[in-house]
């Protein structure tokens, strides 16, 4: 008598998994969350996308030593830091980036003529929050 097994072989899960709409939106969330903060907090040391200290309302410019770009590179370092967290942790990092855009808002909230910025800032809030609840579903589901 001969057994015949139903098990799924690895690669037939992963089509599966790859063929998942919410799996995709997963991994394009988790691409964007991760390049996006990287590639925004390395141009903190450049400003060759735009000159960064300009979006630093005066009042945090005043609690915070040093100067605006002094500032600038410390956010770019946490910007870093939250894109690599997305990339190895996306259940924790994506609420670390979404934590991080509230503080955006509020910064941009308190400066005139900066309020589109915040909206679009709002949206990718709503896009980390995404992320970290696809996460929880998703992450380590290659693995497995």
């Amino acid at each position: 008598m001969s057994s015949v097994t139903t098990s799924t072989t690895p690669a037939a899960a992963r089509r599966g998994l790859l063929a998942d709409p919410g799996y995709q939106a997963f991994v394009i969330l988790r691409t964007a969350f991760t390049v996006a903060p990287i590639v925004f907090g390395l141009d903190k040391f450049a400003n060759l996308l735009v000159d960064w200290p300009a979006y630093l309302a005066p009042w945090i410019d005043n609690l915070v030593p040093g100067s605006a770009q002094a500032a600038m590179y410390a956010v770019g370092a946490i910007e870093i830091v939250a894109g690599i967290a997305v990339a190895l942790a996306p259940r924790f990092g994506a609420w670390l980036v979404a934590g991080w855009l509230g503080g955006i808002i509020v910064n941009l909230l308190t400066i005139p003529d900066y309020y589109d910025i915040a909206l679009r800032d709002f949206g990718l809030l709503l896009a980390a929050v995404a992320l970290a609840r696809l996460a929880e579903r998703y992450h380590g589901a290659r693995r497995h």
